[in-house]
């Protein structure tokens, strides 16, 4: 059985199905969130909100919205709030409802499966190891006569990397629609300096979509939000379902970005243990790309191959996710998350064991 067969890592009931340890056994380094875990005020809002859950969520989301305008310093009106950023990805598409789409493969899946459920087709700007996976001014020069949007990520997955700046100008300067799938950008230390959220609300053509559950380790609520000009947001809006996020998710929204405690601790504990983590697979023969967030691209050393690494991986309770998966990608390629320290080196050990 594929442990990806919903298109993604981090299905721990798939697992558990398959090789037979409980889903809290695994070392799941196949799904990138913070590996610190829910912040503390999780907790404590699951306990004091529960008696809210009798009265419809506000279905406007004002007080989210609130918080992440004055966090992020953008307009309330710029502001949706999603079921998680795959509600947005695809409220995006058919709001815009382009012909063909630019894709940078490899990329995440969901974009090409929002594509595809409007029938339009997608345009591959295939990334090149030589470049480390990073998008060249010249894929876009070449690009932007074959599309009328580009959707990219910034930082990009599976690849880590982030859109270099002279890129995202030349994108600007296209004129064509531009989403930003910004999902990781909160890992990276220059968060505030490199991400398009402040350009987005003042373009009609920039559309920038953020994960809250990844850095805040929330996937089991479904939050995220997007940042565009507010005639697009109104459009967007139109589409989505009543009350598509409910009491729960925008209670932990509004706590969450609040603790800024946990919010240094994540952005400085990563940089010291990308480097160490990155030091230690490199010294296995493993050919790690640089990365601007917290999962690494890695190449195996000749004669592995990713699914078998992967099933040797998991019958020992590790996790990884299978990067031949992603377009553009073939069977040496492996994506790990960067976990705490302890974690990260029962993964040496244990890959120790099973490579060849």
């Amino acid at each position: 059985m594929m442990l990806e067969r919903y298109g993604h890592g981090g299905d721990l009931i798939t697992a558990a199905e398959t090789y037979g340890y409980a889903k809290e056994q695994f070392l799941d380094f196949s799904s990138n969130m913070n590996p610190w875990g829910s912040p503390s005020c999780v907790e404590n809002i699951l306990i004091e909100t529960w008696k809210e859950l009798v009265h419809y969520p506000d279905p406007a989301v004002r007080k989210l919205r609130q918080i992440i305008a004055e966090y992020y310093h953008v307009p309330v009106e710029s502001i949706l709030v999603g079921n998680g950023a795959a509600e947005l990805i695809d409220l995006t598409i058919r709001a815009i409802d382009p012909k063909v789409t630019a894709l940078a493969r490899p990329c995440f899946s969901e974009y090409e499966q929002a594509i595809s459920k409007i029938n339009r087709n997608t345009y591959d700007i295939y990334l090149k190891e030589e470049n480390h996976f990073e998008l060249q001014e010249s894929d876009i020069q070449y690009a932007v006569s074959h599309c009328d949007l580009f959707f990219l990520g910034h930082p990009n997955n599976p690849t880590g990397r982030l859109i270099s700046q002279s890129v995202l100008q030349l994108l600007l300067n296209t004129n064509h629609p531009i989403v930003l799938d910004e999902a990781f950008i909160d890992f990276v230390p220059e968060e505030k300096q490199v991400s398009l959220i402040k350009q987005a609300y003042q373009s009609e053509n920039l559309f920038v979509i953020r994960s809250m559950t990844k850095f805040f380790a929330i996937p089991g609520i479904r939050l995220g939000f997007m940042i565009a000009h507010p005639k697009r947001i109104e459009k967007i809006k139109s589409l989505q379902v009543q009350w598509s996020v409910n009491a729960l998710a925008q209670s932990i929204g509004i706590s969450v970005l609040q603790d800024h405690p946990y919010i240094e601790k994540t952005k400085s504990w990563l940089i010291q243990e990308k480097l160490w983590f990155t030091n230690q697979l490199s010294g296995l023969g493993i050919k790690v790309y640089p990365s601007d967030t917290n999962y690494l691209l890695i190449q195996l050393p000749p004669l592995n191959n990713v699914k078998q690494l992967q099933e040797k991986l998991a019958q020992r309770g590790v996790l990884v996710r299978d990067a031949s998966l992603f377009k553009g990608l073939d069977s040496t390629f492996c994506r790990i998350a960067i976990r705490l320290r302890e974690q990260n080196e029962r993964f040496i050990s244990e890959i120790k064991q099973v490579l060849l």
